[in-house]
C-alpha cells in the first residue's frame, strides 16, 4: 500500500491473507424476530463473537503485523475508547510487541482492567480521546514507538473490511448493510468492499445521538470537534480527528446514510438481543438492531446488521435487562 493513499478492495483481500489464522470467520444468522418486525430477511454478523469480543482485532492485527521489525521492536501506541485498545494489546501480546494504551476517564472500568490483563501498559489520560491522543502523540515522537490510530489508518480499514468480504460471501443479495458509525473506519472498510462487489447496495452507518462526531462532520463537510458525552454506546464516542487522512473521505463518499438513535432505542436493543437473539451485546454494537426496530431505515431489503462488539460491564447489562435503569 502506498503511504498516505486511501485503502482498496486490493488492500483488503491482502489484509485477509496477513490476519488468516489470527482472527475467526463470524457467522452470519438470520433473525427471525427482526425479520418478521421489519416484514423483509435480516441477518446479523455475529462480530461480537470475534476474539477479544469486537470487530477491532482485525484491522488491529493487520496494521501491526505490517510494521517492520525495527517498528515492532520499539513497540506500539494507540488511543482508544476501550475495544481497539484490547485487540491491540491481544495483537501485541501474540506477536510480543510492547504496547502502551492511551485511554480517558470516559472509558469503563471492565475495558480498562481487560486491557491491562493482556499486559499493555495503560494510561489514562482526560476526559476525551482528543486528550489521551495527545499522550499517543508524545510517546511516538519522543520514543520512536509506532502509533496506531483505532480508525483512521488505510491498515486498519482494510482489516475491518475483511467483513464486508465475508458479508458478500455469505449473503451475495443483500440490499442493506447497517454497520455502528464512530471514526468510521469500520464503515469505511466494509462500504469499500460491499460497493466494489454490488455498487448497488445501501450502506448506512448507525451512531448515537450523543457526541456523534462523524455525524456532525459530514454535516459540515469537513473534520469538526464534537463533545464527548456518556452513553450507552461508549465504544462511538470520540473524535475523527481534525487532521483525517482516511475514514472520513470514505465514508463521505461510500456511505448512503447516516442515522441516530437515542438512549433508550439503545437500551431497548440490548434487550432485545439478549431476550429474542439470546446475545450479549454491547451498546455499540446493538445500534444497528435499534434503528431498524425503531423503523429509521426506509425500505430496507435483504439486510444485514453488524453486531460489533459484546464487551459491556455485566452489571449494567442486567440492569438494562431487567428494565431497572432510567435512560
Amino acid at each position: 500500500m502506498t503511504i498516505g493513499s486511501l485503502p482498496t478492495l486490493q488492500d483488503i483481500y491482502r489484509a485477509r491473507r496477513t490476519i488468516g489464522g489470527h482472527v475467526v470467520r463470524t457467522p452470519l444468522v438470520p433473525s427471525i424476530a427482526l425479520s418478521d418486525a421489519a416484514g423483509t430477511p435480516v441477518y446479523l454478523k455475529l462480530e461480537h463473537q470475534q476474539i477479544t469480543g469486537s470487530f477491532k482485532l482485525r484491522g488491529a492485527a493487520n496494521a501491526l503485523l505490517s510494521l517492520d521489525p525495527e517498528q515492532r521492536r520499539r513497540g506500539v501506541v494507540a488511543a482508544s475508547t476501550g475495544n481497539f485498545g484490547r485487540a491491540l494489546a491481544h495483537a501485541a501480546k501474540q506477536a510480543d510487541v510492547p504496547a502502551v494504551i492511551c485511554m480517558s476517564r470516559l472509558v469503563p472500568s471492565n475495558k480498562v482492567e481487560a486491557i491491562r490483563a493482556l499486559g499493555a501498559e495503560v494510561r489514562i489520560i482526560g476526559s476525551s480521546q482528543d486528550d489521551a491522543q495527545e499522550e499517543v502523540d508524545r510517546l511516538a515522537s519522543g520514543y520512536g514507538m509506532a502509533m496506531l490510530p483505532p480508525f483512521d489508518h488505510a491498515d486498519v480499514i482494510a482489516g475491518q473490511g475483511t467483513i464486508g468480504l465475508e458479508l458478500l460471501e455469505d449473503l451475495p443479495d443483500l440490499d442493506t448493510v447497517l454497520v455502528p458509525l464512530s471514526g468510521g473506519g469500520l464503515l469505511a472498510g466494509i462500504a469499500l468492499a460491499v460497493k466494489s462487489a454490488n455498487p448497488k447496495a445501501r450502506l448506512v452507518g448507525v451512531t448515537m445521538e450523543r457526541g456523534a462526531a462523524m455525524h456532525a462532520s459530514l454535516c459540515a463537510g469537513r473534520p469538526v470537534l464534537v463533545e464527548e458525552v456518556e452513553s450507552l454506546a461508549d465504544s462511538l464516542g470520540g473524535g475523527v480527528g481534525l487532521s483525517n487522512r482516511y475514514s472520513f473521505a470514505l465514508v463521505r463518499d461510500l456511505v448512503d446514510d447516516v442515522v441516530l438513535v437515542s438512549e433508550s432505542q439503545i437500551a431497548n436493543a440490548i434487550r432485545f438481543a439478549y431476550r429474542q437473539e439470546q446475545q450479549v451485546v454491547e451498546g455499540a454494537g446493538v445500534v444497528g438492531i435499534a434503528a431498524l426496530f425503531a423503523g429509521l431505515i426506509a425500505d430496507p431489503g435483504v439486510t444485514a446488521i453488524v453486531l460489533s462488539g459484546r464487551n459491556i460491564d455485566m452489571a449494567r447489562h442486567a440492569e438494562i435487562v431487567a428494565n431497572a435503569m432510567e435512560t
